[in-house]
């Protein structure tokens, strides 16, 4: 009686959306190609192409070679791409080569970023155009 209880809690775990992950590529796979997928999903293995997703966890074990694009990021692997999230947490093993926007930045001490951080304040301030040096602002002509 007790294994199944414990079989059915298991199943809740895994399709329930509260946090729980739903999908897991393991060490030792291997994926070319795009990936996308709702919920929570974990990356121990290695992806060369695009991600979109929701909440993704990359291990340490993990390895992107390509763009994401995802709501939460908690980034303990390997990034050589652009980031776009709305929040963003590396932990001390995380090393990201490529440029990261997210409203949301964590960043422990020995995970190693290298490429541009904006925020999305920060884009859009890049794509208003500036009123002319001789235009005093407000003023349109």
């Amino acid at each position: 009686m007790g294994l199944f209880r414990k079989k059915n809690s298991l199943r809740t775990a895994i399709t329930s959306p509260d946090g729980a992950i739903s999908s897991i590529l393991s060490k030792d796979m291997r994926l070319a190609g795009e990936l996308s997928f709702k919920g929570k999903a974990r990356i121990d293995g290695t992806v060369e192409g695009n991600i979109r997703g929701e909440h993704l966890v990359l291990s340490e074990t993990g390895k992107v070679y390509d763009d994401l694009e995802v709501v939460s990021l908690i980034c303990h692997g390997f990034i050589e791409g652009n980031v776009k999230a709305q929040q963003v947490t590396t932990l001390s093993t995380a090393s990201l080569k490529g440029n990261l926007a997210a409203a949301s930045l964590t960043a422990e001490p020995g995970a190693r970023l290298n490429g541009e951080i904006t925020s999305p304040s920060q884009e859009t301030a890049k794509s208003s155009p500036s009123p002319p040096a001789n235009q005093a602002p407000g003023k349109q002509e």
